[in-house]
C-alpha cells in the first residue's frame, strides 16, 4: 500500500483493500443497528435530524473487532503501522447523513450554519472548542482518519471533501503555535486565531476535492488536513439508512510530539 498521496496531498483514495472491504461488510449490520437505536439517536442526531454524528458509537475493541467483523488488518493497516507505529483502534464513528443536510439547529448561529452550508463545516480533527467562547485547543492528537463507507449512495450524497495540500499549511501554523513549548503543554495553547488564519489560507490557496467512495472502498485523510462534509445534493440518492461511513481516528502512537513531527 503506497501512502505517498496521504503525505504529499493530505488524503488518499478511494482505493481497494480486500481486507478492509471484508471487515466493513461484516460490521455493517452492527453499525446500522447502532445508528437506529433510540438512545443513540437521542444523543447524536444533529442539524434538524439530517445527521447522526455517532462519535465513537461502534462498539469495536482496540484491534477493531466488532460482532462478526474480525480485527482490522491488511495492506493498508500494515502501511499505516509501518509509518506511524502499531495502531490501537478507537471506537469508530458511525456518521449517517440524510436528505436535506444541513438543516439549522435551534441553538446554531446563522454564521455557523452558513459556514456549514458554504464551507462544508471545514475543520481539522482534534482541535476542540473549549468554554463558552469555544476557544480551540489541541485535545485529541489523532494519527489519521480512515473512512469506510457501508451504504451505497450517489456521489453527491454529502461526500467527504478535502482541501488538497492543506495539511502543509496547517503544519506550518501549528509549528509556529507550539514553538519553544514542551509537547505536554500543547493542549493548553489557545490556537483559535492561528487556526482560523490558516484555514482561510487553505480556502484561498488549496483546491477543494470531493472524495466520494462506495462500500468496498476506503480512503485516508491526513490528521492535519482541512476537511468537511458537503451539503446533500438536490438529486442525491441513498438508501433509507442514509449515507453511512465509519470513521476511525486512532491516537497518534507517541502522542503530542509525534502528532506534529510525523509524516
Amino acid at each position: 500500500m503506497d501512502l505517498t498521496d496521504l503525505t504529499t496531498r493530505g488524503w488518499a483514495g478511494p482505493f481497494e483493500d480486500a481486507d478492509l472491504a471484508q471487515w466493513a461488510k461484516a460490521a455493517t449490520a452492527t453499525a446500522l443497528q447502532t445508528a437506529h437505536d433510540p438512545g443513540q439517536r437521542a444523543a447524536w442526531l444533529r442539524h434538524g435530524g439530517t445527521w447522526y454524528a455517532g462519535v465513537n458509537a461502534l462498539p469495536n475493541d482496540g484491534a477493531g473487532a466488532v460482532a462478526g467483523a474480525g480485527p482490522l488488518r491488511g495492506a493498508t493497516v500494515d502501511a499505516l503501522s509501518q509509518m506511524y507505529g502499531p495502531v490501537t483502534w478507537d471506537r469508530a464513528q458511525i456518521s449517517a447523513v440524510y436528505p436535506g443536510y444541513p438543516r439549522q439547529d435551534p441553538d446554531e448561529s446563522d454564521a455557523a450554519h452558513r459556514f456549514r452550508q458554504t464551507r462544508d463545516a471545514a475543520h481539522v480533527d482534534g482541535l476542540l472548542p473549549v468554554g463558552p467562547n469555544k476557544r480551540r485547543f489541541l485535545k485529541e492528537p489523532h494519527g489519521f482518519v480512515l473512512g469506510l463507507p457501508v451504504t451505497d449512495c450517489s456521489a453527491d450524497a454529502s461526500p467527504m471533501v478535502v482541501w488538497d495540500g492543506s495539511h502543509t499549511v496547517m503544519r506550518r501554523a501549528f509549528q509556529a503555535a507550539f514553538a519553544d513549548r514542551a509537547p505536554d503543554t500543547w493542549d493548553q495553547v489557545d490556537v483559535t486565531e492561528i487556526y482560523a488564519a490558516a484555514r482561510k489560507q487553505c480556502f484561498d490557496t488549496c483546491r477543494r476535492v470531493i472524495v466520494a467512495a462506495r462500500p468496498g472502498q476506503a480512503y485516508l485523510v491526513h490528521r492535519m488536513a482541512l476537511h468537511g462534509v458537503a451539503p446533500w445534493g438536490p438529486r442525491a440518492t441513498a438508501p433509507d439508512d442514509g449515507r453511512v461511513i465509519l470513521y476511525f481516528r486512532p491516537d497518534m502512537p507517541g502522542g503530542m510530539a509525534r502528532w506534529l513531527s510525523a509524516p
